[in-house]
């Protein structure tokens, strides 16, 4: 597994149809080590923390695997790294090889998976392509929120080394159904539950499915 570019960008106002919105998504690569904090990288910024960054969402990571999907996919071509608002593009961590919960050293950082990704209209506005978080969603390949344990530097180029495989190994793949398809499978939610480093929002909607179950039943 490898970090192959680090990426980031301060907020910015963006034409949006009629409108301009403000949003931290058009990342670029950066050069040399750079500072990852507890809650973000340094040079990178969110414009809505309601929604994005803050403590399980300092980082996203995306897979460079999936490059070669969109292009066939959306028959284009020149996406650099940092194309779907990712922090780190990394190699060789699909939804199907990482599970929430498992922590990785990379650079002289400790970092945490803490949930995948879920899509807002501003990877519409990143693409050009009105319906992209929708087709984005279905396809599986989404990527994932990290946490950071600690704080370091981190390059382009280094290596990212699994240093905790979470006990209930339940990938990011399987952590997305959860979401979106399988939402009453009672053992599955359990077992997500069990799982520390899950962030806090997740959490709370999957008890409340669990006490909303309970009801019905």
């Amino acid at each position: 597994m490898k970090l192959l570019s680090v990426n980031v960008s301060l907020p910015k106002p963006v034409a949006h149809g009629d409108e301009t919105v403000v949003t931290g998504i058009f990342k670029e690569p950066v050069g040399g080590p750079v500072m990852l904090r507890r809650l973000n990288l340094e040079g990178d910024g969110q414009a809505d923390p309601q929604n994005h960054g803050g403590e399980y969402k300092a980082v996203y990571a995306y897979a460079i695997e999936h490059y070669e999907f969109w292009k066939r996919e959306l028959g284009r071509d020149g996406f650099p790294p940092g194309q779907f608002g990712e922090n780190f593009t990394v190699q060789g961590m699909t939804e199907d090889d990482i599970h929430i919960g498992d922590a990785f050293r990379v650079g002289s950082a400790l970092i945490q998976v803490t949930q995948p990704r879920s899509p807002c209209y501003k990877l519409a506005v990143k693409m050009g392509l009105p319906n992209f978080p929708k087709q984005f969603l279905a396809s599986g390949r989404v990527g994932f929120y990290l946490r950071v344990l600690e704080e370091g530097e981190v390059s382009a180029g280094d290596a990212v080394e699994r240093v905790l495989v979470d006990p209930e190994r339940l990938t990011v793949r399987e952590m997305l159904r959860l979401l979106y398809a399988e939402r009453d499978d009672r053992a599955a939610i359990e077992r997500a539950l069990r799982i520390q480093a899950l962030s806090p929002r997740r959490r709370a909607a999957f008890q409340e499915r669990l006490r909303k179950g309970g009801e019905c039943e």
